[in-house]
Order: C-alpha cells, then structure tokens, then sequence
C-alpha cells in the first residue's frame, strides 16, 4: 500500500530525496593540520589555511580519502578511481575564503543504494552520489544583543555529503533510511552520527504529486535537520503546506526553508540556488585523486561486519525477530555489548533483558550502553545463573537492581543476599505439604476439577519461600503432592 495524503480536492503522493552531511573522524581537517576535535575553545583549531591567508595553500588529508572509499564501499556504490575538487563560490560571513572546495563534477563515489524495511516492505533506496568537500565555520547570534560572533573550529572539517535519489515516499521511510545510513558510518568508523553536536545534518527536498503522476514538481528544500524524529515531521508538515498551496490554486518557486520544531512548520530561508548560480570551477590549488584497483580492495578487504549483514546474521544464526536485530544492530556500542554478554548464553534472552530492564533504565538516567554500570560480561553471567536454575527469573530482577547500584557480579551479590533458589526437594514438599494441610477446602476443589487453582498453590509456595523455589520443580512436586 502506497503512503499518500488525503487532500481535499486529491490525494497526494510524496517524492523525497535526501542530502546528508557527515562529519568524517579524522584527526585533522580535510586541506590542513589543524585539528578537528569537537568542542574546543573558540577559534582555538584554526591554521592559516583555514582562515584563508594569502598565500596559503590547501594539501588534501589523506585519511579522509580513506572514509570515503570506506564509506562508499558501505554503500554499495562505485568507488570512482578519478575524482576533482571544484571551488562553490558563495558568500557567508563564516566561509573565509568566499568559496568552499567541494566536488561537483567528478565526485569520489558514484550510485550505490541503502536497503530499507518499513511496514510496507523492503526496498533499496539510491544513493545519487558521495562527495568529498570541507565544513564552512559557525556564526554564533546568542552571545550579544547587538554583534554576531565567528567561530572558525569547525571551518575546514571534512565533510561527506550523501545525495540520495528521490526515491523516498514517505516520513517514515525517510527516516528509516537515516537511520540505516547512520548505523553504516557508525560501524564503518567513517562518522559518529551525532547528530546533536552537528556532526550529521540533514536537508530534506520534498516535493508532492497526485497519486498516480510521475511528475516531479516543484521541491522545497528544508535545510539542516538535526534528528531523525524533525526530519519525519518536517517532510509531513512541509508536504501538507505544498498540498493546501496547490489546492488553492497558488503556485511557488523552488526555494530552502527551515523546520521549527516548536511551532512545528517550516519557515522561508532564502530562494533556492542552482549549480551555476554558485559559478563552480576547477580549484587550481589541488591536483585531481587518482585512486588504484588495488587501494580500493585493501580497503574492502578490512572492512567491518555492516549493519545488514549483522541483522541477517542475528536472525539466521542466533534465532532473533528481524524487529530484535534491527533494535540491537542500530549502533555499533549496543550490538558490541550484545554480542559480549550473549557468548555461551540464550541469545534471545540477552536480548529480552537489553530491549528490557537494560533500556529501561537506562532512557530514564539518560545514559548511553556504554555508560552502564552493568557489564555486558555480568548481564550475560546474570542469564546464566537463569538458565542454571541458580536463581529464578523473579529473583534475577532483584539482583539486576543491586547490580545497577553497585556493579557487582551477579553471582556475588547471590551468595552475599543468600537469593540461591531452593532446590532441595525435601525441603519443597514440606513447604507444600505444609500449604496443603492449611488449605483442605481448596485441595478439595483441585480434586473436583478447578484445575485454575493450581496457579494459586504455586503463588504461595513462592511467596512462603520468598521467590526462591524453582518454579518448575515447585509445578512437579505441587502435581505429585495431590496425586496421593
């Protein structure tokens, strides 16, 4: 079923394609030494070369060459063993050099595709293209009243851009293909994704059609989206404007807006450029990059398991839902820590208690997988003492809490606690014999054929030993009992 939007007169069908920068890992920047770590001081990483002094001549990085191929190579796209960077001239108040290197005409890898799987099917998504360009710096307007502020840090950091075809038909499968982009960097090492410190920004072209149309109207571009969860509500706030504009029988220009997430709608930024407007050309400063057949497979050679092939693997191999895999495959810590505290145990249950009390608090301290106080190593020792009968699922709630406070090995905190389950089966059926000569009415009715109170005989053999009986033993010596 095709996603479409019910407008009065029509109903409408949307085409998105996406255009996503990506903050490459690299410790300096793209055409100079200066170091490109996040979060320094004000205009503390800046060389010559980045504030653009005469004379001054850019020398490519390259590592950032590297990522690319690397980052293309997760995309299943063709790496182009000729490349050339192009001068995009513009004017803003934080571009020192009044133009910014970038790579129009012959970029560093061409079409590749991303696989998606939304609630209406898997489908490959195109990738247009990945160039290679540099970061323009930051104006800072929040700092005084009257002045806006330059902060050149960021001026020069690699960037990847990664075009999309206009492949996309709705929010949600624009955002799962954010997603799955972001998965690939983050496994590949190319870019961490964080998309709140801007190191991956989003802009979004959206453009409507009647259902059925093949046109491709007129498009919006809304500009530099930092999550997934905007990009999703500014493609259906921005869709439904376009649709209420045509309805009426208005028209407008292709133009770049930006999202307000407060107010929830996109507002006018500025007409939208085409490539000449931009005056590109050749930099004369740069030689083209010329990359060989045997540069490109030592790279393939070394790459990582990728996203795809890790869920594939979860669900042939370990058993898990597709909806599993996709949960734990998401970024590269959790599926790391998956796979640490699911070696020799239930993989399913590793994941159970990951998806569940694991995410649960960690949402509510606000804390990442890597910031747990519990071990991947110990979680998996917790299943352990599970599956052992060691402990009963009920007391293994107890002891993760204790875990969480202390970070102590689970089997410690069960010796010190005494939480052992009882498996004494002596011991068991006097505690059962013991419930039943308190309870001859109820026995009488199990015998009549009210089987449901079995479950109550069961509750309080549990509550008279604490949690601490093996409920399944509990069950069998339960049946065996009244059966004399």
């Amino acid at each position: 079923m095709t996603y479409t939007i019910k407008g009065k007169t029509n109903d409408w069908e949307l085409v998105i394609g996406l255009e996503v920068h990506c903050q490459i890992i690299s410790n300096s920047k793209v055409f100079s030494g200066a170091s490109a770590t996040f979060g320094a001081e004000q205009n503390t990483h800046v060389s010559f070369v980045d504030a653009a002094f005469p004379g001054m001549l850019p020398v490519v990085n390259e590592k950032c060459i590297e990522q690319c191929v690397k980052t293309g190579l997760g995309l299943n796209a063709v790496i182009n063993k000729y490349s050339r960077f192009d001068r995009k001239n513009y004017f803003y108040a934080d571009l020192p050099q009044g133009y910014q290197i970038s790579q129009l005409y012959h970029p560093i890898v061409g079409e590749g595709y991303i696989e998606v799987t939304t609630t209406e099917g898997t489908r490959k998504i195109g990738v247009e293209r990945l160039h290679l360009e540099q970061d323009a710096g930051k104006s800072i307007h929040d700092m005084s009243p009257s002045k806006s502020f330059i902060d050149l840090n960021r001026a020069g950091v690699g960037l990847m851009e990664i075009v999309s075809k206009p492949d996309m038909h709705s929010p949600e499968e624009a955002g799962e293909y954010l997603r799955q982009l972001r998965a690939i960097v983050r496994a590949l090492g190319t870019c961490d994704g964080n998309m709140d410190e801007g190191s991956m920004r989003c802009d979004v072209n959206i453009s409507v059609r009647p259902v059925g149309s093949t046109e491709l109207r007129q498009r919006v571009e809304v500009k530099n989206v930092n999550s997934v969860r905007f990009v999703m509500q500014a493609i259906e706030i921005e869709a439904n404007r376009q649709i209420e504009l045509y309805e009426a029988g208005q028209t407008f220009t292709q133009e770049t807006r930006l999202f307000d997430s407060v107010n929830l709608e996109t507002r006018p930024m500025r007409s939208k450029e085409n490539a000449n407007d931009y005056r590109y050309f050749p930099d004369p400063d740069l030689l083209p990059v010329i990359l060989t057949d045997k540069y490109i497979d030592n790279i393939r050679k070394n790459l990582p398991e990728l996203p795809a092939a890790k869920k594939k693997r979860y669900i042939e191999d370990l058993g898990l839902t597709p909806y599993d895999a996709g949960i734990l495959i998401a970024d590269k810590e959790t599926a790391l820590y998956f796979e640490t505290a699911s070696q020799n145990q239930d993989p399913k249950k590793v994941a159970n208690w990951i998806m569940g009390d694991l995410f649960g608090y960690l949402n509510k301290s606000n804390k990442s997988i890597t910031e747990s106080p519990v071990s991947a190593q110990n979680l998996g020792a917790l299943v352990g003492l599970i599956n052992d009968g060691t402990i009963s699922g009920k007391i293994a709630k107890e002891v993760f809490e204790i875990m969480i406070e202390t970070g102590k090995e689970p089997s410690i905190i069960v010796e010190e606690k005494g939480l052992k389950q009882v498996s004494d089966t002596g011991a068991i059926e006097t505690m059962i014999a013991d419930i039943l000569a308190a309870n001859p009415d109820k026995v009488a009715e199990i015998k009549a054929g009210k089987d449901k109170l079995k479950g109550w005989f069961v509750g309080q053999i549990m509550k008279a030993s604490q949690g601490r009986v093996n409920p399944a033993l509990a069950n069998q010596l339960l049946d065996k009992k009244l059966a004399e």
